[in-house]
This record gives C-alpha cells, sequence and structure tokens, in this order.
C-alpha cells in the first residue's frame, strides 16, 4: 500500500523563528538581571569582610583590656597590636569611680557607643593597620573605662565600652561596639 503524500510543512518537526527570538529573549532578560547582582553581592561581601574585620580587631582589644589586673591604670604592648608600640595606653582612673573616662560615650537606646564624632582621645585610642587586608585597611581603634572603687579607692571591677571602626570609604555599618565589665 501506499502513503498518502505529506506536505514538506507536516513532516518538518522544530522551532519556528519566533519561538526562538521569544526564548532568546527571556534567555538574555534572565542572565542581564542575574548579572546586575553580581556587583552587589561583591559589594556586600567586602562590607561583610570589613564589618568581620572590625569584630576581631574588637574582640582582641577587649581580651587585651581583660587580661590586665585591676589595679593598673595604664598597659603597653611591644608589639603594638592592642596599644601603639612605644606608648602606654590608659586603663581608667580609680580616684574618678563611677565615672567614663577616656574616649567619649553617647548612649543608643540603652547600648553605650563610642563617639566618633569627636577627636581620638591620647592613652584611649590607637589605628590599626590589617596586615593581612592587601588593601592595607585601617581601623580606629577607641575605647572608654568605668572603673567602680571601694572607699579607699581600690578598684573592684571595671567596665570597658570598646569601638571599632574602618576608616576612610563609605560603610553602611556601624562602628563595632563591645561592652564588658571585669571584677575581681
Amino acid at each position: 500500500m501506499r502513503q498518502p503524500f505529506k506536505t514538506n510543512r507536516e513532516r518538518q518537526r522544530g522551532f519556528t523563528i519566533l519561538e526562538m527570538l521569544v526564548a532568546t529573549v527571556v534567555l538574555v532578560i534572565g542572565i542581564v538581571g542575574v548579572a546586575k547582582l553580581v556587583p552587589v553581592a561583591i559589594n556586600l561581601d567586602a562590607a561583610n569582610r570589613k564589618d568581620s574585620t572590625a569584630l576581631v580587631i574588637a574582640q582582641r582589644e577587649v581580651n587585651a583590656l581583660l587580661d590586665q589586673p585591676l589595679g593598673n591604670a595604664t598597659f603597653s604592648d611591644p608589639q603594638g597590636i592592642v596599644c601603639p608600640a612605644a606608648s602606654t595606653c590608659d586603663l581608667g582612673n580609680p580616684a574618678q569611680p563611677l565615672v567614663v573616662v577616656g574616649s567619649p560615650v553617647i548612649m543608643f537606646g540603652d547600648r553605650p557607643l563610642i563617639n566618633y564624632s569627636q577627636a581620638q582621645v591620647a592613652g584611649y585610642s590607637s589605628n590599626y593597620t590589617d596586615p593581612d587586608n592587601p588593601t592595607h585597611a585601617s581601623y580606629d581603634v577607641r575605647w572608654a573605662v568605668i572603673t567602680f572603687a571601694n572607699a579607699q579607692g581600690i578598684p573592684f571591677a571595671k567596665r570597658f565600652i570598646v569601638g571599632v571602626r574602618r576608616q576612610g570609604g563609605n560603610s553602611p555599618f556601624l562602628p563595632i561596639t563591645l561592652d564588658t565589665m571585669v571584677e575581681k
């Protein structure tokens, strides 16, 4: 038996030019949308890295302050990591109990924050340059101390408020602030 003759149009299977154009437009719109997200993701990643570095620096500073004996009014760091090399950093003033000494502090609700709108206070601040950062990012490290002393002026506790922020550049993040207390 002979099969009926089919036209060329019936035998051909596939996409029309119009279908290919629509698919190409949808694909290009998707690729362009994702490509626009890449710079945003890179900028957010860089900002998060700066924020994380500031937190590590603040934690290192807090640990160094907490390691000091309560009776010490100053300390030094020969390596210059938490206190500038060849200088001394202050640890509060037992003659001024219950007074914020050092970098100015402002209250944000019930949380204290270091006030970066004012100049650094000598002995209660330092600049730290991150040696692991290829851009050698610099951080402004500041702290304030509240000393708790008995009637004889002997300190029995200290509260440390440490703030760190990256210098230069525009960052949408607030400076990192850690607030802790040591009592012995």
